[in-house]
């Protein structure tokens, strides 16, 4: 997935300057797209049991590589599910899991990096 996000400020990992997790988080973000068209298609079908495996998924690799955002929104979707929420709220839970998966970039946040500038 390339560095242009959809619907907000881009969001990056906390954990992308580490010299270690930088690549696992670079490749993370590469493999984005692929888990965002999986839960579209479980959604689509009807298999709440794929998407909640999908959110449940998302939930610890997204955390696992320092985005806390979407491990939040994906914890809720998979709780939502888990529990028979209605469709209504599994879509507007789904829809927002994505709209932060679409915004997740690869690299350090330039803002990070110019509060460390000297001065």
């Amino acid at each position: 997935m390339s560095n242009a996000f959809v619907g907000g400020e881009p969001i990056y990992s906390s954990l992308a300057d580490d010299p270690v997790m930088g690549e696992l988080v670079d490749m993370y973000v590469d493999g984005m797209l692929d888990r965002i068209n999986a839960m579209q298609q479980a959604l689509a079908s009807g298999d709440r049991e794929a998407l909640r495996c999908a959110a449940h998924q998302t939930k610890g690799a997204a955390g696992s590589y320092g985005f806390d955002s979407l491990t939040d929104a994906a914890a809720a979707l998979e709780s939502a599910i888990r529990d028979g929420q209605p469709a209504e709220t599994i879509q507007r839970l789904f829809d927002g899991l994505i709209q932060l998966c679409r915004r997740v970039c690869a690299g350090v946040d330039p803002a990070a990096t110019q509060s460390h500038s000297p001065s």
